[in-house]
């Protein structure tokens, strides 16, 4: 499966859309519980976004080391 181009781009984008549906859902909310209900869930998937890109900003982190000790080697 071939990674997007950017992927911190990438997931900002689904955040945004995620974002645009929360809005929507706000506001038809009827009660003050599912307004926080919501907030928490927004709190949760924002902290597992914060996981994802920390990982794979690792992930790109040892790639890059890689490379450039195998850059280094082949002087």
């Amino acid at each position: 499966m071939p990674e997007p181009e950017n992927m911190v781009l990438h997931l900002l984008r689904e955040m945004r859309e995620d974002m645009r549906k929360l809005g929507a859902k706000v506001d038809g909310l009827a009660t003050k519980h599912e307004l926080k209900e919501t907030a928490a869930d927004l709190r949760s998937e924002l902290r597992s976004l914060r996981a994802d890109v920390a990982s794979d900003l690792v992930t790109l982190e040892k790639r890059t080391s890689e490379q450039i000790v195998g850059l280094e080697a082949g002087r």
